[in-house]
């Protein structure tokens, strides 16, 4: 006897690339799309009345975000298991979407195979990241074990340069003197390999410090 199709969920607010997914996942037997929305009220409005077993989340969309659609979907059906599918490819994303609850990841230059590996191992209890994203979580870890580690007067007074205070304006806040304020600066830019605040600031968004 032929078990029921795979029951999919298509969240992404480009209808084309609805329309490609469709396709993509059409000749398959083991899937069926039984619902597609463009927008994280409609997919809530949707699955109130109706049963997913796999949702497809992208991470942009017009009204909620797809991080915070994580939490919203799995509050409605604890069951349901969510797969990302997006271009969004930074690590801070994909680990926040991880937190959340998804079980896999894909970025949208992902195979018809890849998708449909995707659709049914996280249906039958386990995880799936594609290739891609396995390689950019591999190289996050491999630069956080690279970061300097911070103080937590350090890490406030990053904060303070990042919100555009000056080095007086640092001091009086905290209570300390200018050159106390000027010798964390110098040791922040030497832990962090540069040489001057803009610089900072970057490198401390892009690692996640701030």
């Amino acid at each position: 006897m032929q078990p029921n199709p795979i029951e999919v969920l298509i969240i992404d607010d480009h209808p084309m690339v609805i329309e490609g997914l469709k396709m993509l996942l059409q000749d398959d037997d083991q899937v069926e799309v039984s619902g597609y929305v463009t927008t994280g009220n409609d997919a809530l409005e949707f699955l109130k009345s109706n049963k997913a077993d796999v949702v497809l989340l992208d991470v942009n969309l017009p009204d909620i975000n797809g991080v915070e659609m994580v939490g919203l979907i799995l509050e409605l059906q604890a069951t349901i298991k969510i797969l990302g599918l997006s271009t969004y490819s930074e690590p801070s994303i994909i680990n926040q979407m991880i937190k959340n609850g998804v079980k896999g990841y894909l970025l949208k230059n992902a195979t018809a195979k890849e998708l449909v590996d995707a659709i049914t191992t996280v249906h039958t209890g386990g995880f799936y990241f594609g290739a891609e994203v396995q390689k950019i979580l591999a190289e996050n870890v491999a630069q956080e074990k690279e970061m300097p580690k911070l103080t937590r007067r350090e890490k406030h007074i990053l904060q303070l340069i990042a919100d555009g205070k000056t080095t007086n304006q640092i001091a009086e806040q905290l209570f300390i003197s200018p050159l106390t304020v000027e010798t964390h600066r110098r040791n922040l830019m030497q832990k962090m390999k540069v040489s001057n605040a803009a610089a900072l600031v970057k490198i401390a968004v892009e690692k996640m410090l701030i």
